[in-house]
């Protein structure tokens, strides 16, 4: 049996300081991923999202752990956050306009065969595995509740973004790095990722 994976500790992409916008080159990741519309904090498909995922992420880990002889830490839930108008985001959050994927981290020795064996297992027709490519992103952690990030939101798009010669591509990607069922809101750890492509390869 080999040492327990911790992709928070293992990928340079989870890294993240509080106050610093860092440039970081993320590889291709799978995920289990499922997509949905509204404002997280009353939509019955974003609860539901949660709860479909979480069963999965945890077959995959003992399933891998037992037939594998791989055992790794469960990563943390991850979701991509898109609207219509991005000011949506900073300066209205209006969340009813946003749409999102919930994903949770696949290591990458877990094949599409075993990754299906487990959604069918849960029921979880909504759930499917996806490749994200991200490469160049810009990444902040955000220290507080989700409401109060706009204002780190702001400075990353207006502010850094332009002024390093990048431009915004992609889909606005947020790791909670801690549970935000255990955690006061002005505790938690959030990661804010941006991927970029510098304005001369746009």
């Amino acid at each position: 049996m080999t040492d327990k994976v911790d992709v928070k500790k293992s990928l340079d992409s989870y890294r993240a300081r509080q106050g610093e916008f860092r440039l970081v080159d993320v590889p291709d990741l799978q995920y289990l991923m499922v997509d949905g519309h509204g404002d997280p904090n009353s939509s019955p498909d974003f609860t539901r999202a949660v709860e479909a995922l979480y069963p999965v992420a945890y077959t995959l880990k003992f399933a891998s752990k037992r037939d594998l002889g791989r055992d790794y830490v469960v990563p943390p839930l991850e979701g991509l956050w898109w609207a219509d108008d991005m000011a949506s985001f900073t300066a209205a959050r209006d969340k009813s306009r946003w749409d999102w994927t919930l994903m949770i981290l696949v290591p990458d020795w877990l094949d599409g065969q075993l990754v299906g064996a487990a959604i069918e297992k849960a029921g979880a027709a909504d759930l499917r595995l996806g490749t994200l490519s991200e490469g160049l992103c810009v990444q902040t952690l955000h220290v507080g509740a989700f409401d109060d990030e706009a204002e780190v939101l702001a400075r990353l798009h207006d502010e850094f973004i332009p002024g390093n010669g990048l431009r915004m591509v992609g889909t606005h990607h947020e790791i909670y790095l801690s549970d935000r069922r255990r955690v006061a809101p002005e505790r938690q750890r959030t990661i804010l990722r941006q991927p970029v492509v510098t304005v001369t390869d746009a």
